[in-house]
């Protein structure tokens, strides 16, 4: 059994945020149902890269049962009700305003159904001067401060996945799993609001403590603001290498076994993460130069035999055929669809995941 079987859920969602949540419910067991508008949810449109369809429709949408349903006429507010009735958890992300709108007011129907469990999708919130503002994935990042910090120093950049709503979803999908274990003591249900907003600057504490504080992060491509050396170094031959030195212990070991020069790892100069990072340039600088003297293979042997950590610099491609990618096959109206697994492993449980739906008319 799974951990979310007999769960049901209605899910009047578009795009990445809402579907990301409800679709980890649905791994989970749960029952989704999607609610759709006629011409069906836009993120169908996105692109035609997954067997004709769009890479994040099939992505988010496995395991739903999609039903379209006309919410301005009777008959389909009439569907939603019944649907409701049955519903354990509400997941919505139109815009605020617009389900009470529509005669489904959230205080009405946590009075009629006080085990519901809902939650709510915004940009900004429920309230306050942008309340009324669309936002999507990048906007957010833009009005977050997230580009600021983000790309090289030339420009701002956009993170390259919908991180906003990524961790949206995330955070919305914590908060359901946290309100049905309270449910399951109590009885009781809850009403969850989720900012869009909110989410980012959460997550964007650390440089906005720092920029606070007087250190404001500057844009340094692929390097850390915090960390020093953290960032990208070209090997005599081969692909570049990014390594991480997260300790002095680990900064000393470098200098010995990489450099070749042990007096660095307690020259002042260098000796502690706070003075390497004052000292950025000059620390970068003895790294790069050791590394022109090995290819990347010696060097990758032998940061692996000091215990540095380290990646390569890949693209899609080496991701495509990375060791370590795990895939599901989905099956879709156009076919079976393999992509990246979730990131949870159960162990010891074979997981299945439903299909990914079509468009359907609400069965009686």
């Amino acid at each position: 059994m799974q951990a979310l079987e007999g769960l049901e859920v209605v899910a009047i969602e578009q795009a990445v945020a809402a579907p990301f949540a409800t679709g980890r419910l649905a791994d989970a067991g749960a029952h989704v149902t999607k609610i759709e508008r006629p011409e069906g949810d836009f993120a169908r449109g996105y692109d035609d890269v997954a067997q004709g369809q769009s890479s994040y429709f099939v992505w988010l949408n496995r395991g739903k049962d999609s039903v379209t349903l006309d919410l301005t006429s009777d008959a389909g507010k009439q569907a939603l009700e019944g649907l409701l009735a049955k519903a354990d958890v509400l997941m919505q992300n139109l815009k605020p305003g617009a389900l009470a709108r529509l005669g489904f007011d959230l205080e009405r129907l946590h009075r009629d159904y006080p085990r519901l469990i809902s939650c709510s999708i915004s940009g900004y919130g429920e309230d306050g001067p942008m309340s009324d503002r669309k936002a999507y994935d990048l906007l957010i990042q833009a009005e977050s401060g997230l580009c600021s910090i983000t790309g090289g120093p030339s420009e701002p950049a956009r993170v390259g996945v919908s991180l906003v709503d990524i961790a949206t979803g995330a955070t919305a999908h914590a908060a359901i799993l946290e309100a049905l274990i309270r449910r399951g003591i109590t009885g009781q249900g809850a009403r969850i609001s989720v900012s869009m907003f909110d989410v980012m600057a959460d997550w964007l504490t650390v440089p906005l403590l720092n920029h606070e504080g007087g250190n404001s992060p500057k844009r340094i491509g692929l390097a850390h603001p915090s960390i020093a050396p953290y960032g990208v170094f070209t090997p005599k031959s081969g692909a570049d290498i990014l390594i991480s030195i997260q300790s002095d212990r680990e900064w000393r070991m470098l200098c010995k076994d990489f450099v070749g020069n042990e007096d660095l790892g307690t020259d002042p100069r260098f000796a502690t993460n706070v003075e390497r990072v004052k000292n950025r340039d000059e620390t970068d600088a003895i790294v790069a130069e050791a590394f022109t003297r090995y290819d990347a293979e010696t060097a990758i042997q032998l940061l692996e035999k000091c215990k540095i950590a380290l990646a390569s610099v890949n693209d899609m491609a080496g991701l495509s055929t990375h060791p370590h990618l795990r895939r599901i096959t989905v099956d879709s109206p156009n076919g079976p669809v393999s992509y990246p697994a979730p990131g949870a492993v159960f162990v010891g449980e074979d997981r299945t995941y439903g299909a990914i739906p079509a468009l359907n008319p609400l069965k009686d």
